[in-house]
């Protein structure tokens, strides 16, 4: 069987007066069933653009798939025509977008617009998908639904309109349900909610899930896998146990090292992984990452490094990754207990 959804070597382009953009430059992972996938990074590390790929959501042009495939069940996505497209889109495959209220159409009520994708996936009357839409939204926890169904996205708070956009994603039950960070300018409340309910989606659902954040907070409490992504690419790959516990990469360590902890005694100021990510323009020859990085040498300005298997599916893009002795002595983390 293959996996439920696939992207294999992705390569998303964008073509600009200014030069190519490497937005998505050589992703791949796999996805099963009741799996969650966490994808961290920066802001410009590709994390939005590989979900938009996914859903064939960018233009073309600007944009365009230079090398690489997307499968859902064995069929390659980018092979299928519009209307194909659009079947899937929504239906086996949904995305819950980063900001609701611009994602939401302020004319159109909250029902309305839940109801959209069942009459024209599921061929529903006008009054059934209604109903099914006030039940999306008891289901996703928004109180005197039939009522809050006729409200407009800004009578909702933040917290509400992003649970209207989960209930829009779960309408049509997607076998894969994309999260672009879900949680963003949400208090810290109203985050732990939304999480649980994602959760308790799946649980029900047994639908697998693609959780984009640069919350690693949020990874450890609901990935399985972690995917990493520095400059369009992928650095660092394999179970969250590990990537938290027994992380590769330089990259990974700084971001680690950049959060702040309340499980130690130690004070002072927090380790901010230094200097700024590069031009997807212009990328740096070698490790996209040596310019930030304290333990680069003469090999990482010539060579850039593919993701290889250190461990058992525990993957990293660092040139010595597989030095235990390096990674021990680098890392200094990693003598203390996370």
């Amino acid at each position: 069987m293959p996996p439920l959804l696939e992207v294999d070597d992705l390569h998303m382009h964008f073509f600009t007066r200014d030069g190519i953009v490497k937005a998505v430059d050589g992703v791949s992972f796999s996805l099963e069933p009741r799996e969650t996938l966490g994808v961290v990074g920066e802001s410009g590390s590709g994390k939005s653009v590989t979900a938009l790929s996914i859903m064939r959501l960018i233009p073309e042009p600007p944009g365009k798939v230079v090398k690489g495939d997307i499968r859902f069940r064995g069929d390659s996505i980018l092979a299928m025509g519009e209307k194909e497209q659009r079947k899937l889109r929504g239906n086996r495959i949904a995305m819950i977008f980063q900001d609701p209220m611009t994602s939401l159409n302020p004319v159109y009520r909250i029902g309305k617009q839940i109801a959209e994708p069942l009459r024209i996936h599921k061929n529903m009357s006008r009054k059934d998908s209604w109903d099914a839409a006030v039940e999306l939204l008891k289901q996703v926890g928004i109180p005197q639904a039939a009522d809050r169904a006729r409200s407009y996205p800004h009578e909702f708070s933040g917290g509400m309109r992003q649970r209207a956009m989960i209930a829009i994603a779960l309408a049509c039950g997607p076998d894969v349900l994309i999260a672009d960070e879900p949680t963003t300018a949400l208090d810290v409340t109203i985050q732990a909610q939304i999480l649980e309910l994602i959760q308790e989606i799946q649980a029900r659902t047994e639908s697998a899930i693609i959780m984009i954040t640069h919350d690693l907070g949020v990874v450890a409490d609901v990935a399985d896998h972690v995917l990493v992504m520095y400059a369009g690419r992928a650095v660092e790959f394999g179970t969250a146990d590990d990537v938290f516990y027994r992380p590769l990469h330089p990259y990974t360590w700084g971001l680690l090292e950049s959060l702040p902890r309340h499980d130690v005694d130690e004070k002072g100021q927090l380790c901010p992984i230094k200097g700024q990510p590069p031009s997807l323009i212009n990328l740096p020859q070698g490790c996209a990452f040596r310019p930030r990085c304290a333990y680069s040498q003469g090999v990482c300005t010539m060579e850039r490094s593919g993701l290889v298997e250190i461990t058992p599916g525990h993957f990293s893009a660092c040139q010595f990754s597989g030095d235990s002795g390096f990674v021990e002595k680098a890392c200094g983390f990693l003598s203390r207990e996370r």
